[in-house]
């Protein structure tokens, strides 16, 4: 199958304007209510990419990963808890100020439901 030059530039410019959905998600463990936050400028490569590390026994916070290996992958829920919209401003390409600032709401909005953490590393 052979594509046009026009045709192959076409697509190339279209996955440049795509762009990933970013935001805070929850790994939460359902025995013990306990989350681990995450905040990420891509929602689904980050889950996906900390599912393959707590399955192969890899991941950075010990205790989650304690928790994965025992209670095993069904007694956790991974949810999205929020997204943020990309800038109206083309260039901007950082939004560690934006998602931390998200991820400090979120804990202390999950702090006064008295939702207990695991911890950073």
């Amino acid at each position: 199958m052979n594509m046009s030059n026009e045709r192959k530039k076409e697509l190339q410019a279209q996955y440049k304007q795509l762009k990933s959905a970013m935001g805070l998600f929850a790994i939460i463990n359902k025995s013990n209510s306990r989350y681990y936050l995450e905040t990420t400028q891509n929602l689904k490569g980050k889950i996906n990419s900390t599912k393959f590390k707590l399955n192969a026994g890899v991941h950075p916070n010990q205790a989650l990963q304690k928790d994965w290996l025992e209670v095993g992958a069904d007694g956790f829920e991974i949810k999205i808890l929020e997204q943020i919209d990309y800038d109206k401003d083309e260039a901007k390409t950082d939004y560690s100020d934006e998602l931390e600032i998200l991820r400090m709401i979120w804990i202390e909005k999950l702090t006064t439901e008295t939702v207990q953490f695991y911890q950073e590393i």
